[in-house]
């Protein structure tokens, strides 16, 4: 990134801002890049706990964390700097989902009942379309609330969950 400045800056000072223009352009495809990359890091771990979950029909007190810092954390980076729009719009994780569901039912195949089903199995077993709703849920909490009320909500929803009333009153 550090070339690409530099090269601004030069483009610039010898007036091809036509250059510059392309430049800026290019910059900033390369930040939103990052910042959707990002997202999906989250947003894989989401689903990997929303995975486990389904499966092994309980949460435990580090599922919760993750859903929870995960949506937190998507909610901070999806928020553009003017605090009005977002890098991914509320109907547009759809997209998303559907690239990072396989690869969150391959990860969440190490964890998945200590790993017992293998990746080709646990794919087999897991309800997508049920996960997918139920992270497009979560998700639509992200954008009806702020950062300070966010993580109230969540667990508002996580009680929903297979075994959230039983982590509620502190069962296993």
């Amino acid at each position: 990134m550090t070339q690409e400045l530099i090269d601004l800056r030069n483009s610039i000072l010898a007036g091809r801002y036509e250059d510059a223009l392309a430049m800026v352009d290019e910059l900033e495809g390369m930040s939103k890049q990052a910042i959707l990359r990002n997202i999906q890091s989250f947003l894989r771990v989401f689903l990997i706990h929303l995975i486990k979950n389904q499966i092994e029909q309980c949460l435990t007190n580090s599922w919760v964390a993750s859903i929870r810092n995960s949506l937190v954390e998507i909610k901070k980076i999806n928020l553009k700097e003017n605090k009005k729009s977002y890098y991914i719009n509320q109907n547009e994780w759809d997209s998303y989902l559907e690239e990072e569901i396989e690869l969150a039912i391959a990860d969440a195949s190490l964890e998945v009942m200590n790993g017992v089903y293998n990746e080709f199995q646990l794919i087999e077993i897991v309800d997508k379309n049920q996960i997918i709703s139920t992270a497009l849920n979560f998700l639509e909490l992200t954008y009806a609330h702020s950062v300070k009320d966010l993580a109230k909500a969540i667990i508002g929803t996580i009680i929903q969950l297979p075994g959230g009333e039983d982590w509620k009153l502190g069962k296993r």
